[in-house]
């Protein structure tokens, strides 16, 4: 039997459905994802344990269609929530529950911005099996070669041709039968970003919160930690939980549980500080390096959060800057190179004033400093950042008049790119950076030399991220999304 005779046996088909109501809607995309994937894992049960399938199993994401047939009165404050022309538009889904609330605002927005239902139907894009059973402990999917079957005859499994990043880069990505996106990302690559952070941050995306914070440093997480602690200790914090990796929990019951290293930890160790509304914050040491900058935002961009700021380490390139003095971002030079093929070295980065405003605010309430004096330990300026941790060996008249052209004030291994993947994936951005050596004038990064610093200034920065996010979280999503972040041809989903 060759495989393209195999029959092919799928859950009953489910004719598309008209909805006014954005909660009807999404219900309705809940049943039919939670039908397809029960299907693939019962077949995938019964396919290991009775030995060689004679038919192939499939299933098919759930997806949300719109057709306008005018350009209709949209509000143009707002970034997101209205497509840009007439035509007809869709976007498959994943995990709906986990979207729950996202995907019931987006929808709610667009039907009144055009004043037309959506249909919600069967997509014609199969469900990978490994993303059926990613959330089922009982189930693994085995390498090719355990099982008595290749899992490619039976099941669908990821395709790279279909998971990319075609619509946040505008390269004009259209569904089969020629529908535009509504999102920003397909299915199938929220699935495979799902996945990939779960193995990076040893935590649930469950857990996630809206604001995250990405540091360099562990120091900050032993901070975070603490501050997390004595933030459930306060009943008007409005926190519920502090979550680490391997769904370590400490509650407010007992908030001096223990939260114990893992014997291998994870690549980019996280910790959530988590309310119920999920507009807590979540803070990832990413380690070092625009390659892990960029891992991690690629991925934590399917979650769509409202805000993330880098807080971590730099470089200080000018004389007058000492050490543990703060630097806020206004402008990026990017020699990261990770993004280059994505977005091009030409496209400006804007900083986003509310961003900028919630953080120089949160640097003022932490010293307790404003105005001119606040310039003795704050610059804001230009932060350069490069893909080389070891570029002070390298010749140096290139790479210093190249900082200096820039008018730069800092150096870092992270800001640029993930400035650059907010602007990319629309989720505003900011940096604020605190000075930890200074190369170009004999202060460098070797043991015992920064330890005053790291012994008053790590707290310190952290409480000002934070302020920040508490800031930010009190801003109106429509104020906090920028129409910076808009191309000539947006999703309208945020």
């Amino acid at each position: 039997m060759t495989l393209n005779r195999t029959p092919i046996c799928s859950p009953d088909p489910a004719p598309h459905r008209s909805f006014t109501d954005a909660k009807a809607a999404v219900a309705e995309l809940i049943r039919l994802y939670a039908q397809g994937t029960d299907y693939l894992r019962q077949a995938f049960q019964k396919a290991i344990e009775g030995g060689m399938p004679d038919s192939r199993f499939r299933a098919f994401y759930p997806e949300v269609r719109i057709t306008t047939t005018s350009y209709g009165r949209t509000d143009s404050r707002l970034s997101f929530g209205h497509v840009a022309e007439p035509g007809h538009y869709a976007t498959t889904v994943t995990r709906p529950e986990l979207f729950r609330k996202y995907l019931t605002q987006q929808i709610d927005l667009l039907m009144k911005s055009h004043d037309v239902p959506v249909t919600v139907g069967l997509s014609s894009t199969p469900i990978p099996v490994h993303f059926a059973v990613l959330n089922d402990s009982d189930l693994n999917v085995p390498q090719d070669g355990v099982l008595p079957f290749l899992m490619r005859d039976v099941f669908d499994v990821p395709d790279l041709n279909t998971t990319n990043d075609a619509t946040v880069n505008g390269v004009g990505f259209t569904y089969d039968d020629g529908a535009r996106p509504l999102a920003p990302f397909t299915a199938q690559r929220i699935d495979y970003s799902l996945a990939r952070l779960a193995h990076y941050t040893a935590t649930d995306p469950v857990d996630f919160q809206n604001h995250v914070l990405f540091t360099n440093y562990q120091f900050y997480v032993d901070e975070f930690i603490a501050y997390g602690r004595e933030a459930l200790r306060d009943p008007t914090s409005g926190y519920v939980a502090l979550v680490g990796p391997a769904g370590q929990r400490v509650t407010a019951d007992d908030p001096d549980a223990l939260m114990m290293d893992l014997p291998k930890m994870p690549q980019m160790p996280t910790y959530h500080l988590t309310r119920e509304d999920g507009a807590g914050i979540t803070l990832v040491n990413i380690g070092v390096g625009p390659s892990n900058a960029k891992t991690a935002t690629d991925h934590i961009a399917v979650l769509r959060p409202h805000v993330w700021l880098m807080v971590g380490h730099c470089a200080g390139l000018r004389n007058s800057q000492s050490l543990g003095d703060f630097v806020l971002a206004h402008a990026y030079l990017r020699e990261d190179h990770v993004l280059d093929d994505d977005l091009p070295i030409w496209v400006p980065i804007p900083a986003l004033a509310e961003v900028q405003v919630a953080l120089e605010d949160a640097v003022e309430q932490v010293t307790a400093l404003e105005g001119y004096e606040l310039k003795r330990i704050m610059r804001t300026g230009t932060v350069a950042t490069i893909d080389n941790r070891n570029w002070e060996l390298r010749e140096q008249a290139g790479p210093v008049q190249r900082l200096s052209q820039s008018r730069a004030v800092a150096l870092d291994m992270e800001s640029a790119t993930i400035a650059a993947n907010g602007f990319r994936f629309r989720v505003p951005y900011g940096t604020l950076l605190c000075v930890s050596d200074k190369p170009l004038h004999g202060e460098l990064k070797l043991p015992g030399m920064a330890s005053a610093f790291y012994k008053t200034q790590v707290s310190r920065h952290l409480m000002i991220g934070i302020r920040a996010m508490e800031s930010l979280r009190e801003m109106p999503l429509e104020r906090l999304h920028s129409r910076k972040l808009r191309s000539f041809e947006e999703t309208a989903f945020l």
